[in-house]
């Protein structure tokens, strides 16, 4: 854009960038600030698990309770999602509407099938007895692991609205913007749930 502006009564332009014509920049770093704000939730959920995680109450502890072959498969089921999705990207690189459409659809369905999972586990813990009111140790569990959960049901959701989208006016210059917001956040529940995995399960057990 350009303004002017009167210097010794001669008028010379000024120019200045308002960041009109950047909107793919402008968008992609305030997802990043946003991703950092979800940082600092998770952090502090960590945080508290980290304080409460040995205290049982003469409960259960996660060497008793977890499955590790079943949070193994689940952790699969997310690197799979990242993987796909990344298929999806490639697609759009290409310009093949078709590819970004099939990769999105497997991306959601190994989404699904981890929630699916999450909530069988979650279930079958209450089941037995061991619900977040029995112990801070399984409060601050289910307090991150639902958070995490819940991200991944926002993500489908924000997935399949992009499907529609791309589906209906193509790859277009600001679709191609929101496939790679939602990788940014996709990647990103994937390096949280590697922590979890490893902080929560992994260590709960050993």
């Amino acid at each position: 854009m350009q303004a002017s502006q009167t210097l010794n009564g001669a008028t010379a332009p000024q120019f200045y960038d308002d960041g009109s014509h950047h909107p793919q920049q402008g968008t992609l770093l305030g997802f990043w600030i946003y991703l950092m704000s979800d940082l600092l939730i998770f952090g502090a959920l960590f945080a508290t698990f980290a304080v409460l995680g040995r205290s049982y109450a003469a409960g259960p502890s996660g060497a008793d309770l977890f499955d590790l072959k079943l949070v193994a498969i689940n952790t699969a089921m997310l690197l799979f999602s990242s993987i796909t999705y990344g298929f999806a990207l490639i697609g759009a690189q290409q310009g093949s509407k078709k590819l970004v459409l099939s990769w999105l659809a497997v991306t959601g369905l190994f989404g699904l099938a981890f929630v699916s999972i999450e909530l069988y586990e979650f279930a079958h813990l209450i089941h037995e007895g061991a619900n977040w009111q029995r112990s801070a140790f399984l409060s601050s569990f289910f307090a991150l692991v639902s958070t995490h959960g819940l991200h991944v049901s926002f993500g489908i959701v924000w997935l399949v609205v992009l499907m529609v989208q791309v589906g209906k006016l193509g790859l277009t210059v600001e679709n191609k913007r929101r496939l790679m917001c939602l990788s940014m956040f996709w990647h990103f529940l994937d390096l949280v749930w590697i922590g979890v995995f490893t902080f929560v399960y992994l260590m709960g057990v050993l």
